[in-house]
């Protein structure tokens, strides 16, 4: 039994469709695994589908063997999709490294408000000054159109949405990212770019993720907009809380740093049971740490 959970969201339509879209880049790690709790523990509840989406777009980061044991270890921890990628051997049509030419496709339809940008990351720190929170796009390269990256022009629109943990958000993507970058200097597909049109094709209307995508929303929005995706009148949101790191509180659980992965706390001799009641219980989602099946993840929202 699980004890005093403390899950709330409201109700949801049936037939809803989320995803759940690990970055092959590294081995899946705890915070993934809260991660999909949220995911699993919201769709069963509300009788969403689930997608399971490899999210490899940056081919130069990205490898097969991370991939396949992150399959491994979905598997081992009892988290089953409904649809997607189900044998890191086999070709899968929810593999962003097979979406070439959709998102050409999608370049095309964008070709009225793109252009061509030649600046570094070294380049914008100079002429905008020190980066905060991200790095801000001045719009240099409009009037050049020539260089290896693809930018789209952001006009300064305010995106609205409703996350339904957070509330009503705002955000003005033009202030926030600038133009934003469609692909990068080596031909590789950004985030921003290959996540909408992914949503927008595979009929994702249930998007449930961290906290630190939160400010990409409202430029995602923008983007669909522009691609003339549906109405986002019918797409839900939840941005959940992150596990921080043990050494420092204002840090997420993160890959790059080397956090201690699924594969590591197995061969410590943690079932799974373990290591979902371990990631609730740090969510806030357990008064205590407990085992908790990836089959009992309803009880923890309802």
């Amino acid at each position: 039994m699980i004890p005093s959970s403390k899950g709330q969201f409201p109700s949801l339509p049936i037939g809803l469709r989320t995803r759940f879209a690990p970055s092959p880049t590294g081995y899946l790690h705890l915070g993934h695994v809260a991660s999909a709790i949220y995911v699993w523990g919201i769709a069963r509840l509300h009788g969403a589908e689930i997608l399971l989406r490899m999210e490899d777009h940056d081919q130069g980061r990205c490898r097969r063997h991370y991939e396949a044991s992150i399959l491994e270890n979905l598997r081992w921890l009892g988290f089953s999709a409904d649809i997607g990628v189900t044998d890191a051997d086999k070709p899968s049509p929810y593999r962003q490294s097979n979406h070439s030419e959709r998102y050409e496709e999608a370049l095309d339809q964008l070709h009225a408000s793109t252009y061509r940008c030649q600046c570094s990351r070294k380049d914008i720190l100079e002429r905008t000054g020190t980066q905060l929170h991200e790095l801000w796009y001045d719009g240099y390269c409009r009037s050049i159109d020539r260089g290896p990256n693809i930018r789209a022009k952001f006009p300064r629109e305010i995106q609205r949405f409703h996350d339904h943990r957070l509330g009503a958000q705002t955000q003005t993507p033009a202030d926030q990212c600038g133009d934003l970058l469609l692909k990068d200097r080596d031909g590789f597909w950004t985030y921003n770019f290959a996540v909408t049109v992914d949503d927008i094709k595979e009929g994702i209307n249930l998007i449930i993720r961290g906290e630190d995508i939160l400010s990409a929303t409202g430029r995602q929005l923008q983007l669909r907009q522009i691609l003339g995706g549906p109405s986002i009148a019918g797409v839900h949101f939840m941005h959940h809380p992150l596990l921080r790191s043990p050494e420092n509180a204002e840090q997420k659980l993160s890959k790059r740093d080397r956090s201690t992965s699924i594969g590591e706390w197995k061969a410590q001799g943690y079932a799974p049971e373990d290591l979902i009641g371990k990631a609730a219980f740090q969510l806030g989602l357990l008064d205590r740490e407990t085992k908790v099946s990836a089959h009992e993840l309803e009880g923890l929202f309802s």
